[in-house]
């Protein structure tokens, strides 16, 4: 969906490769009361900021938590919508509202159907599942519990 995608720069025309790299909870990095999902945008590093407290308003108004999955998946939706509405291609930095995050993650939830249906993490390249490299994924486990791998 949206943590590997390709997409056209609105005013360049360029092809962009937007691929996401981590997530990284911004309070440690930069003492911010957010999450920062991370990108390669045609390798170069961008960050979409998701306030924490849209974790909360989550579970208060739907009672559902946003995955770390569903956390990506959402950031990229939001990457892929403001380059094609024409972003300012020079940031390397945007910050998402609460209500955008809201409805970023309701909208990648219900197009892939569910969180369970969600791509894993992480991109290892464009030729190899996560699955293939790192074995069972926790997303891909029935009745959260989770089995490692066998070595």
């Amino acid at each position: 969906m949206y943590e590997n995608f390709r997409t056209t720069d609105h005013w360049t025309g360029e092809e962009l490769h937007c691929v996401w790299k981590g997530t990284v909870v911004a309070i440690a990095t930069r003492h911010a009361d957010a999450t920062d999902i991370i990108f390669a945008v045609n390798g170069k590093p961008l960050t979409i900021a998701m306030p924490n407290t849209a974790w909360v308003d989550m579970k208060k108004q739907h009672g559902h938590v946003i995955t770390d999955y569903a956390a990506a998946q959402a950031a990229g939706k939001y990457l892929k919508s403001i380059i094609d509405s024409g972003y300012s291609n020079g940031r390397d930095f945007y910050s998402m509202t609460v209500q955008e995050v809201l409805d970023n993650v309701n909208a990648v939830v219900k197009e892939a159907g569910s969180t369970g249906a969600l791509p894993t993490l992480p991109v290892i390249n464009d030729d190899v599942e996560p699955e293939t490299y790192a074995g069972a994924l926790p997303a891909d486990q029935v009745n959260d519990i989770v089995t490692p791998p066998n070595p």
